[in-house]
């Protein structure tokens, strides 16, 4: 049975060809590309990354017709994830900490995942939102910062465009709103360390789900 995963700055290739490898890996998905494979034979198919500003995003409508089709529809990580948080009723299967996210309420915005990355490579340029999220909360269960400090570095993070958004912006704009620039220098090399990659993780389960379902 053939299977598509459209893959980019979430994970690398190479490492997701160990976790999946009778699958057949494509860019970020853009409009037209779900319905397009799906109409060529996948019957498996993975939404991982997706283009959101660059060129028309993966439509509802498409995931629809792929599923009503024949085609199973997993979706996570990034672009996935939103999508399979509208549309898991329908038949798509969301998987990983983003999707619940983005299905309990608790992030809302493309904003969260979107990042910029390297047209040719797909490595990222810049953090997502979810991965920010991610990282201060672990810092702020291990004590390493406060909540005000939790809550004023999120706020931070939230102005950065996105395009622009890593940890050395975002604590001096932290610092901006009235953080102490000696303390915002301790939180950035505190961030380095616990980075947490939640869109890295996420897209490593919809893989591992995929494997295990034995949907192939």
């Amino acid at each position: 049975m053939r299977a598509v995963v459209f893959l980019g700055p979430s994970l690398e290739w190479d490492i997701a060809r160990k976790l999946l490898s009778d699958a057949e890996y494509l860019p970020p998905a853009a409009r037209g590309d779900i319905i397009r494979v799906a109409e060529s034979g996948a019957k498996v198919i993975a939404l991982i990354d997706g283009v959101f500003y660059q060129q028309a995003a993966v439509s509802h409508r498409e995931i629809l017709r792929a599923i009503e089709g024949g085609s199973k529809v997993f979706g996570g990580s990034s672009m996935g994830a939103l999508r399979a948080s509208e549309l898991d009723v329908y038949g798509m299967v969301g998987i990983g900490t983003i999707y619940e996210w983005y299905k309990s309420g608790k992030i809302r915005s493309d904003d969260e995942v979107a990042l910029a990355f390297h047209p040719e490579s797909l490595r990222p340029l810049s953090e997502p939102l979810v991965n920010v999220r991610a990282t201060l909360e672990r810092a702020l269960a291990s004590g390493m910062i406060t909540q005000q400090e939790h809550d004023s570095i999120l706020v931070a993070a939230k102005e950065v465009p996105f395009q622009l958004r890593n940890y050395t912006r975002i604590l001096q704009r932290a610092v901006r709103g009235g953080l102490s620039s000696t303390r915002a220098g301790e939180i950035l090399e505190l961030m380095k360390k616990t980075r947490v990659d939640l869109k890295r993780e996420d897209a490593i389960k919809v893989l591992e789900r995929i494997r295990d379902c034995k949907c192939l």
